[in-house]
């Protein structure tokens, strides 16, 4: 998929919305009577608790302070495709008049949007692009993402990039995010280093991460791994396990998520970095475009780039994604509120903090 911004307004945008949490002015809804019903399918909460502990919550904060007549219907898939299309058929008779959608399995969604479109009820496509005629889609820059985790990985090898193998653990093929960061990874990283040993999917589960893992250094050796990019950090930790029961060090490990216990990794020296996408930016701009299409309103002040989905041009707004290492902790995940330092912080932590200057 191509991304493309319409012109510097959305650069300048995206930049704003990831600095500490501020977003854009939303555009006043109208008042009135009557209820707005806004429905959010959320796709997983086992390799991620980021969905129910910060999405959620956050989304339906935007949304009823926006519009004091909006309701929110909330339901997650926990990972099942099938499921979220029941959840999906829910919210339509319901009569929510805008559907969030983050979808499990992006490639089915199609007719559930035109089944939408056909009852006049606009879907968002949140975080994930969901096929279809979608009214918009907010989300960070995929490949971007890709590019820093390459990037990030290349910093942590430093000098040894050029002979290193490296072996890639990428997110769910029914993703199309995850083709993004594997597209960007691999524009950071192919012809800089040796090469990429071995690549397989990981499905954004830890036990397949886990065996693929495994895989890997069945077949290249101990000696014959430099370094390991996981899409994200669930993954990241099945791997970092995965090379110290085979007892191999000093191999550093990239994720994405700034997970708590990723960011102790990060603190600790065992996982070289995470990227941060600021939740809120992204949740207080999906919360906005869906109040501002249930009250009949123009979008095109908010969603300030375009997205290419199979030939149709999806109104977007595209976030700035940040890499946390162990310097930026304090400065990123601590400064832009995400944690307190005492939440990362812990007796066990408390060292690594003070290394780091976390307080």
């Amino acid at each position: 998929m191509r991304l493309a911004a319409t012109g510097t307004a959305a650069a300048s945008l995206a930049l704003t919305l990831a600095a500490c949490g501020q977003t854009a002015a939303p555009q006043t809804p109208a008042a009135g009577g009557g209820s707005e019903g806004v429905g959010l399918l959320l796709p997983e909460s086992t390799s991620s608790t980021r969905y129910d502990a910060f999405d959620k919550p956050l989304i339906t904060q935007t949304v009823t302070s926006l519009c004091t007549k909006c309701t929110i219907s909330y339901a997650n898939a926990g990972g099942e495709a099938t499921v979220q299309k029941k959840q999906f058929d829910d919210m339509l008779a319901k009569g929510v008049k805008v559907i969030l959608l983050d979808p499990v399995d992006a490639k089915l969604t199609a007719p559930w949007v035109d089944a939408a479109n056909a009852k006049g009820v606009k879907v968002v496509a949140y975080d994930r692009l969901a096929q279809g005629k979608v009214a918009a889609y907010v989300s960070f820059d995929n490949q971007q993402t890709g590019q820093l985790q390459g990037q990030s990985l290349l910093d942590a090898l430093g000098s040894k990039a050029s002979s290193a193998n490296v072996v890639m653990i990428n997110g769910a093929e029914s993703d199309p995010n995850a083709a993004q960061f594997q597209a960007g990874a691999h524009l950071a990283l192919d012809g800089r280093v040796k090469k990429i040993a071995y690549e397989q999917s990981g499905e954004w589960k830890p036990e397949v991460a886990t065996s693929k893992m495994n895989e890997a250094i069945q077949s290249l050796g101990k000696d014959g791994i430099q370094a390991v990019y996981a899409a994200n950090d669930g993954m990241a930790a099945a791997v970092i396990d995965a090379l110290k029961a085979a007892g191999i060090k000093n191999v550093p490990v990239g994720g994405q998520d700034a997970s708590i216990d990723a960011v102790r990794r990060v603190l600790t020296g065992e996982q070289a970095f995470t990227i941060y996408k600021p939740y809120k930016p992204e949740t207080d701009a999906a919360g906005s475009i869906a109040v501002q299409l249930a009250e009949g309103l123009d979008i095109s002040t908010t969603a300030t780039a375009v997205t290419d989905s199979g030939g149709l041009h999806i109104p977007s707004l595209l976030l700035t994604p940040i890499v946390v290492t162990k310097s930026k902790v304090e400065a990123t995940v601590v400064g832009g509120g995400l944690y307190k330092a005492s939440d990362i912080c812990t007796q066990q932590y408390a060292q690594a903090c003070a290394d780091a200057g976390v307080k």
